[in-house]
């Protein structure tokens, strides 16, 4: 028998009278079931069978799906109603260490500070700006409570000025289907003006009359940013022009403008291949010409300094270099001269183009750092750091002449810390720490950063934090995350959520697996395509390492992680399962080969280069064998909670939803399986700063029950 709506009216009440009564006397909730519909999933290698297909409904209105996911939800709410106390616990004691009127160190540009800025008790910041000083008066730009009055779901992706400062252009998603629609507002009057573009990809370059704006229009139905589109204040919408249209669904389409302001930049990038197209934003024609046409495997940023570009590039450099060359002869690749060589032990991330210097965000040995090059003579410096494990990025540096470049420190005990640095004189100015409030004493914790053997014996570097005091004696209960893939880094940053866990005796790891960058192109290119298990057995690896070494007890090892992390999740989990007491996986990519064989679903076709595409035989095979929905088994799996989106644009609410229902019907313990899903959130989750960390609340109160840590436990002052 399907799921249908009178299953779940049948269900809710029973549900709701469990949550009520004494615990001696509470029946186990009894998980929904969802029917198995037999599906023939078809590829060019022959068919497989999906018994869940039918709970993907692109429509997100088929009753029967939606009455299995509130289902699942109250399932969820019913087996963890006696975590309630604990839950609300932890989110009064995150919350409490909030400076809940904080705001966000000003930046100069053209003569005004920007900032954003939050009100006591509120969910959304105010963006503001001050003339000249910031001594001057506010002026209010946007109020995000106001604009969210009466959404269930509200984010402001970017907000921009006009060159003249007189137009605020920002974009807006009331859904999280990451369907931006940009506004416009007459700051001199005040007025929202009528222009609204919808569908956008929210990215919003200005050209110089101030009255003209590029944006990136979406396909539809795979999201995908398919043309630059043209607009004029005060026009028709439908009669914006085609500046640029992209034909080759394997790239992502972005739009912006330079540092610098003379320049509105078109950029194309696939996995392995960028190009970028230049206009000159004070032209009216508003001409595209590329930068370097794409050529596969180029991979490379600019920024323009005069008359030559600035590249960051990884032709004839795996780990990248920087190189100068005159504009009229960027295609001429004997002309070009190095700044920052390449480096096998080091690995340019990003840079920032200032008149008398280069800063260059790069990574050593794991970790991200700082070089400071002058023009002038060439000399460099590194800014330094002591602690074990830090993380250091360039942060918003509007203007370009001035010898000072802002940057953001934080590790695993250090808040986020903003300095202005002055790149002649190699001195700092603390701007701002990010405040705790309560007890926090950042002298209490310590840090490391580790490296684990892998099964090949490769070393993996672990950035791992506590409290002191701890003891290496194997009982700790151990939390460890990772993301491991697209070359994206999990850095070692401060969270003050995490306090909750460090002072009731957790560790907390961070492992820098394979499938990352922390170690450079051939860290990333280790764990990706053919070679995607190294992603799972380094975490595993881990895993055992640091339960050998002491740091944990073997029965409490947690696993954590999201998205291609919770892809991650599910590969250990069928790998290893017997290794982790509780797996907690947000929005988790688990359905891979269904998945990248439909190019209707955003971003398939734009993850060829980082999964392979499965028509081709090899990476089906090799994808099919760790896809974590497919190889589900009847055996025990730890105590799971899953969390999702039902308008979640980048991992479909129905893969999640799938594999819990997969899950159930196939494991042999009585570990407990739960689904979030958040019915009116995307990948993100919950929009506001308070509805998020009640997501995280309940997450460690997940994880306190199954480490056995009470509620009535205080943490240590």
């Amino acid at each position: 028998m399907s799921f249908a709506v009178s299953s779940l009216q049948r269900l809710l009440p029973a549900l709701l009278l469990m949550t009520s009564l004494p615990l001696v006397s509470r029946a186990a909730p009894v998980p929904p079931v969802a029917e198995k519909r037999p599906y023939v999933v078809p590829s060019p290698h022959g068919g497989r069978t999906d018994e869940y297909y039918w709970l993907r409904d692109d429509t997100r209105k088929d009753p029967a799906v939606l009455a299995y996911l509130e289902a699942e939800n109250a399932y969820r709410e019913a087996m963890t109603a006696h975590t309630q106390a604990t839950e609300e616990a932890l989110y009064t004691e995150i919350v409490a260490r909030i400076k809940q009127d904080d705001a966000s160190v000003p930046y100069r540009k053209a003569g005004w500070w920007y900032y954003t800025r939050f009100d006591a008790g509120k969910e959304y910041p105010i963006h503001a700006r001050k003339r000249e000083t910031l001594t001057a008066a506010e002026e209010v730009l946007l109020d995000g409570n106001t604009l969210a009055a009466g959404q269930k779901f509200f984010q402001i992706q970017q907000s921009v000025v006009s060159p003249d400062a007189r137009i605020l252009a920002w974009s807006q998603d009331n859904v999280g289907r990451r369907q931006w629609t940009l506004h416009f507002k007459d700051l001199t009057t005040g007025e929202v003006l009528p222009d609204r573009l919808e569908n956008t990809t929210g990215e919003i370059a200005w050209a110089n009359d101030n009255r003209t704006v590029l944006y990136v229009e979406k396909d539809p139905v795979t999201l995908l940013g398919v043309r630059v589109r043209k607009h004029v204040l005060g026009t028709a919408p439908a009669t914006d022009a085609v500046v640029y249209e992209e034909k080759d669904n394997t790239f992502y389409l972005s739009v912006g403008k330079s540092r610098s302001d003379r320049f509105i930049e078109i950029v194309l990038d696939q996995t392995l291949t960028t190009e970028t197209l230049v206009a000159d934003a004070s032209d009216p024609a508003l001409v595209f010409r590329p930068v370097l046409p794409r050529e596969r495997g180029h991979d490379y940023t600019v920024e323009d300094a005069g008359d030559d570009w600035i590249i960051r590039t990884n032709w004839q450099a795996k780990n990248f270099r920087v190189i100068r060359v005159p504009m009229a002869r960027v295609a001429d690749r004997t002309a070009w001269q190095d700044v920052i060589p390449h480096r096998t032990d080091g690995f340019v991330q990003n840079f920032a183009v200032f008149k008398d210097f280069l800063a260059v965000g790069e990574r050593a040995g794991g970790l991200r750092q700082i070089r400071i090059k002058a023009w002038a003579d060439g000399a460099e410096h590194v800014i330094g750091a002591t602690e074990p494990a830090y993380t250091m990025a360039l942060a918003q540096n509007a203007e370009t002449d001035t010898p000072v470049v802002r940057y953001t420190y934080t590790s695993l005990v250090t808040p986020s810390t903003t300095y202005d640095y002055d790149m002649g004189t190699r001195t700092q100015t603390l701007l701002k720490r990010t405040p705790v409030l309560g007890t926090f004493d950042p002298a209490n914790y310590q840090s490391e950063f580790l490296r684990a053997p892998a099964r090949d014996g490769t070393l993996i570097p672990v950035s791992i934090v506590y409290r002191k005091g701890f003891r290496r004696d194997g009982t700790a209960a151990l939390l460890q995350y990772a993301y491991g893939s697209y070359g994206i880094s999990s850095d070692p940053t401060f969270s003050s959520a995490r306090l909750s866990l460090l002072d009731r005796g957790a560790v907390v790891a961070i492992a820098h697996i394979r499938g990352g960058q922390e170690m450079g192109r051939d860290w990333y290119e280790s764990g990706k395509l053919l070679r995607k298990q190294n992603t799972f057995t380094d975490f595993i690896d881990v895993t055992d390492y640091l339960v050998k070494q002491g740091y944990a007890a073997k029965d409490r090892v947690a696993a954590e992680g999201g998205s291609a992390g919770g892809l991650l999740m599910g590969a250990i989990m069928n790998l290893a399962g017997e290794k982790y007491r509780a797996v907690v996986a947000h929005v988790p990519f688990v359905d891979v080969v269904t998945t990248m064989l439909d190019e209707t679903i955003p971003l398939t076709t734009n993850e060829y280069d980082e999964w392979g595409n499965p028509a081709d035989k090899a990476y089906y095979d090799y994808m099919l064998a760790y896809s974590p929905y497919d190889q589900v088994a009847a055996k025990a799996y730890p105590a799971t909670l899953v969390t999702a989106g039902l308008w979640d644009s980048q991992v479909q609410y129905f893969e999640p939803a799938k594999w819990v229902a997969r899950l159930r019907a196939r494991k042999t313990d009585n570990n407990p399986l739960l689904l979030n899903m958040n019915m009116s959130a995307g990948h993100g989750g919950a929009s506001g700063r308070f509805q998020r960390f009640r997501e995280v609340a309940e997450s460690y109160a997940f994880l306190f029950d199954q480490w056995g840590i009470s509620a009535e436990v205080a943490p240590r002052p």
